[in-house]
């Protein structure tokens, strides 16, 4: 009896290595719910606030109609995702510049605020990463330095000072992107993320659908797709072009940004 329980003791030890947080689960529920994590491998770095205001991004205590809105976003994002069994969630829109690398940040803080969840921030536009750019100015490592082999996830991970938020950002631009991701070492790396944190939900950053085919070539890999749309400026027909481009069985739904109409509103407070 004493080797086995030494074995099960092993076992256990070795399952709690391979992740690099450490769950708290509230006592009441069956369910984990996630409330305090302990970051052991995944660096934490240091942010300016009010920088980080300054680029629009919503960590820190906010209390605004902006942040309101993200809330409800979230709120929908999480049910609808729950409802379906997903865990994946790819972020995208018509045409460049409509907002989705700064949408899918800001989800992700939202969802982050929440104390039942965890979310991981995957930078997938290879041909212009630029979530990391957010974060801080110098260049660090990147999902280049894991698809050439010369570096492990858990040293390209980093955590923006905000529990349950951890980000794969991107760095340089890699060739060929839309080979690259539907490549085996790609599908690697998503496999590995989803078995190595699977009670995340993990958002990917992708490339805009009409500028290249790396979306399409992606989709395969993720549960779900929402789009970014620019108020004024995406056309009716460049959003019905992109929804013939995807598994509609896929769509979570559209995201509406720089809305004139939510600016014209006051704050419940």
């Amino acid at each position: 009896m004493e080797k086995i329980k030494q074995a099960l003791d092993r076992a256990r030890s070795l399952n709690e290595s391979r992740d690099d947080l450490k769950f708290h689960p509230r006592l009441k529920d069956e369910q984990a719910s996630i409330q305090t994590i302990t970051y052991t491998q995944t660096k934490s770095i240091e942010l300016n606030l009010e920088e980080l205001r300054q680029k629009r991004i919503l960590i820190g205590d906010t209390n605004d109609i902006i942040s309101d809105q993200y809330k409800v976003l979230r709120t929908q994002v999480i049910q609808r995702m729950n409802k379906n069994n997903w865990k994946t969630l790819a972020i995208s829109s018509p045409t460049e510049e409509c907002g989705k690398t700064l949408t899918s940040i800001n989800l992700c803080v939202s969802i982050a605020k929440d104390v039942n969840q965890s979310v991981m921030l995957v930078d997938m536009d290879l041909r212009r990463p630029n979530v990391h750019e957010y974060f801080y100015k110098h260049n660090k490592l990147g999902i280049s330095d894991y698809i050439n082999g010369d570096e492990a996830l858990k040293d390209i991970l980093f955590n923006p000072g905000l529990d349950r938020f951890v980000i794969l950002p991107g760095n340089e631009t890699i060739a060929d992107s839309s080979e690259m991701l539907s490549s085996p070492r790609m599908r690697e790396l998503v496999n590995e993320v989803k078995s190595r944190y699977q009670n995340r939900f993990i958002v990917f950053d992708m490339p805009p659908l009409l500028s290249c085919d790396d979306m399409l070539a992606f989709s395969p890999q993720i549960d779900a797709i929402m789009l970014v749309i620019e108020e004024g400026v995406t056309s009716k027909q460049d959003l019905k072009r992109s929804y013939d481009l995807i598994d509609k069985n896929k769509i979570l739904g559209v995201v509406l940004n720089k809305s004139l109409d939510a600016t014209s509103k006051t704050s419940y407070y």
